[in-house]
């Protein structure tokens, strides 16, 4: 195998292919990014539950395929002048880099070895613009469960029904949700997307009206882009009935800049730390929300005007879930809804008919002596 392209196309497709690749597998291979060389060269990485796939033209003197490890290759690559870039295998799995002066000389695998990635069956397809995906993805990840324990809500749900697409993300403590609506009507379906998978598509994604095409199959979902494709396995299991979950009914409302509100937010965090935690106790009054917060480093407080209405109400939030929520709310301005100190706390954009977000997140007990 021998081929030639510009550095900046191969450190881009290596970049994506490591994506998927392995950090530690029991598959050697596993842990390389397949190169195979043909009328383009394209790169895989693949770690059994992701694979990902993309091709750029290359001046391709002998065709052939070899494995070659992600880490090193993604290395060595960053680190060649710009120019062009000759890869090549003469014999064995011995793999020669070339760039201007630069060479390195780095054991590879056969390509025999690499195993082959699951296709996905033809099934329901539907695209949207690029951009709008990744502001989706961006704006609900966060809310997205760490906690193995329970697999199905270490993603997020795609609900489609007509023609519009929701994106929900829960992790017991809160929940992220964004709308969309699609070019055309869709039949009603659902599936559960890793969220690991959902952050490289992220990642993929342009700043662009191109489309990605998502075609949904019954074990696994691929994510097709111009010359990229990602698939992933769907997680299975019963995801939370989250139009029952959000509370419609609230006694206090509140609506804030989001911009003045999240810096508020920030001052009075700043005397929380991973090791001192202690709940944002928020005051909300017809014209502003007092934050207090008291830990052993001292005590924060700030105010934030509002424009509210009904009862007054004193709450508690854990800092970073309001945070996170304010943060990625799309909107400059928003519309805080609650019911009680024990109620769900939930935050939409002040004037929006589509409803395109939504945040919930439980409050905290505050303590007594406050």
């Amino acid at each position: 195998m021998k081929f030639s392209c510009e550095k900046h196309l191969l450190q881009a497709a290596v970049g994506t292919a490591s994506r998927a690749a392995a950090a530690k597998s029991p598959i050697p291979s596993l842990e390389g990014i397949l190169i195979e060389a043909g009328e383009n060269v394209k790169f895989t990485g693949y770690d059994l539950k992701e694979g990902i796939y993309t091709s750029i033209p290359a001046d391709v003197v002998t065709p052939g395929a070899a494995v070659l490890g992600a880490k090193l290759l993604g290395d060595i690559v960053r680190s060649l002048p710009d120019g062009v870039v000759t890869i090549s295998i003469e014999k064995g799995t011995l793999a020669n880099i070339s760039c201007g002066k630069s060479e390195f000389s780095i054991m590879g695998t056969a390509a025999a070895d690499y195993p082959e990635i699951q296709g996905v069956e033809e099934g329901f397809t539907f695209s949207l613009p690029q951009k709008t995906l990744r502001s989706m993805i961006d704006q609900t990840i966060f809310a997205i469960s760490g906690n193995e324990s329970r697999p199905v809500y270490t993603g997020s749900l795609f609900e489609i029904e007509n023609d519009t697409l929701c994106v929900i993300s829960v992790d017991g403590y809160r929940l992220a949700m964004r709308r969309e609506k699609l070019d055309a009507d869709g039949e009603t379906t659902g599936f559960i997307v890793p969220g690991a998978a959902l952050s490289d598509v992220e990642k993929i994604c342009a700043d662009t009206d191109d489309p990605v095409v998502i075609t949904v199959g019954q074990k696994q979902i691929r994510f097709s882009f111009e010359e990229t494709v990602l698939i992933s396995r769907r997680l299975e299991g019963e995801f939370l009935n989250y139009k029952k979950a959000v509370p419609t009914n609230f006694n206090t409302f509140a609506v804030a800049e989001r911009a003045d509100f999240q810096r508020v937010v920030e001052r009075v965090s700043l005397i929380i730390d991973d090791k001192i935690k202690s709940p944002l106790r928020c005051a909300f009054s017809l014209d502003s929300v007092e934050l207090l917060c008291v830990t052993s480093l001292g005590r924060a407080e700030d105010s934030v005007s509002v424009t509210g209405s009904g009862d007054p109400l004193e709450i508690g939030f854990n800092n970073r879930y309001l945070l996170d929520a304010v943060k990625a709310a799309p909107s400059e301005k928003l519309k805080i809804c609650l019911g009680s100190a024990t109620s769900p706390c939930v935050i939409v954009p002040e004037d929006d008919e589509d409803d395109s977000f939504l945040f919930m997140i439980l409050p905290v007990r505050l303590p007594t002596n406050g």
